[in-house]
């Protein structure tokens, strides 16, 4: 294990809460302030530390994706260009739900519950209420509060924040921020579904080591590794020499240069590498050193599970499609729908980008309509596209031309009225 690793071992196994430095992770482990620093770095990049203003860098909580519409207090400083004003101690916690404190105290009172946040002005009535209901406050305005009141929240663990924004834009911008994270938490990414039990050969393995394993796990590609876990090669059942020479070491026989990828990289871009290059199982790397696999089976299953999940942000495609109707026959389908304000360029008029992305979306919501099949695409051929003002309704038709065992092409067709204004083509491979 490296320094590196060792650091990051270290921190994931403080308590949460726990304040850490550069100085203080150099001393501990006996290593240079520059390797605490970049290990600090990258344990905030993995989510299990968060640098918070006047504060320091804390241990947090490490969020998974099912959580992710709620919002740590640390999350909320920063968001909001805050200030922790008191009860530090308490910064790492979860916070249920936000309540806006603009009404008398005994209204107030109803909806004031243990792990919320209460965004509310100098009304120091209602902060020691909801403090002594461990609820943690935030105040706007660029407005301050008494002693007393820190003191409450430092006993209570409980974060006091102050921003200088009004309490309207303060709950914009949380209204956003979570609405963004719910639409990231829909990205699947390779380490949410990649097997950490890995079966793998070292490059001085022979083939009577390969034939086992074959007979015992069943697989017929295998990662191959040196000494130091990095990932030198791929070997198959098709590698297997036909002489029936079992001594022959793998290193011999193997494909240098295998395709990896990273645990960051989207499943997306996973399925169409592997479609694209046919292969059926994908070492997954940390800088070289093997970690785990994926397989296309694995693959397909999170797709499958990303098309049936319901879209809880609205993305700019949502806003689009969301103005248009369609019916489906066969191999056809036909969107009826109108050019938005959101979709212009300086101009004036429908830019080239949205059109394009309005064509695309279209002929792969066709091709995935027949038959439910999972897709990458290939290539997006556009001919031609003329201009079209806003609220202008188009007719777009599309059409799948080709589908053989691999390769589906699909036609699309702008109208407006009677005339033609766009033409596309797009080329998919479908992954089985």
């Amino acid at each position: 294990m490296t320094k590196h690793q060792e650091i990051i071992k270290y921190i994931s196994n403080l308590n949460v809460g726990t304040k850490i430095s550069v100085r203080s992770i150099a001393n501990e482990l006996k290593v240079s302030d520059g390797t605490a620093y970049r290990a600090i770095k990258d344990a905030e990049s993995l989510g299990i530390v968060s640098t918070i203003p006047r504060v320091g860098t804390v241990r947090i909580e490490k969020v998974q994706k099912k959580n992710i519409e709620s919002l740590s207090y640390a999350e909320v400083v920063s968001i909001v260009d805050g200030t922790l004003i008191g009860g530090k101690d308490g910064i790492h916690k979860r916070l249920k739900k936000f309540i806006m404190g603009g009404m008398q105290l005994n209204e107030a009172m109803k909806y004031i519950d243990p792990g919320s946040l209460l965004i509310v002005g100098n009304r120091e009535d209602i902060q020691k209420v909801a403090l002594e209901n461990e609820c943690a406050v935030l105040i706007t305005g660029g407005l301050k509060c008494s002693d007393s009141i820190k003191k409450l929240g430092d006993e209570k663990h409980l974060p006091i924040i102050s921003t200088t924004y009004d309490s309207f834009t303060v709950a914009s911008i949380i209204n956003k921020a979570i609405s963004e994270s719910l639409i990231k938490k829909d990205i699947i990414l390779v380490e949410d579904i990649m097997k950490g039990n890995i079966k793998y050969l070292k490059i001085d393995d022979n083939v009577e080591k390969l034939k086992k394993m074959i007979k015992q796990v069943k697989h017929q590609r295998y990662p191959v590794v040196d000494s130091q876990m990095n990932v030198v090669g791929i070997v198959t059942i098709k590698d297997l020499p036909n002489d029936g020479n079992d001594d022959i070491t793998i290193g011999k026989l193997m494909s240098k240069e295998p395709i990896t990828v990273t645990p960051k990289t989207t499943v997306s871009y996973t399925a169409h590498i592997m479609g694209w290059e046919d292969i059926e199982l994908c070492p997954v790397v940390e800088g070289k050193k093997l970690i785990g696999v994926v397989g296309r089976q694995d693959v397909i299953k999170a797709l499958q599970y990303a098309s049936r999940q319901p879209q809880v942000g609205e993305t700019l495609e949502d806003l689009i499609l969301k103005n248009f109707r369609y019916e489906a026959k066969d191999n056809k389908m036909d969107f009826t729908g109108k050019i938005i304000p959101e979709m212009l360029d300086q101009l004036g008029t429908a830019s080239w980008s949205s059109l394009n992305m309005l064509l695309s979306t279209i002929g792969i919501m066709t091709l995935r309509h027949k038959n439910n099949i999972n897709i990458t695409v290939d290539s997006v051929m556009t001919y031609f596209m003329k201009p079209v003002q806003m609220d202008s309704v188009i007719n777009i038709c599309s059409e799948i031309i080709d589908m053989g065992r691999s390769f589906c092409k699909v036609e699309i067709n702008m109208y407006k009225k009677k005339d033609l204004i766009a033409k596309a083509l797009i080329s998919a491979k479908m992954v089985k």
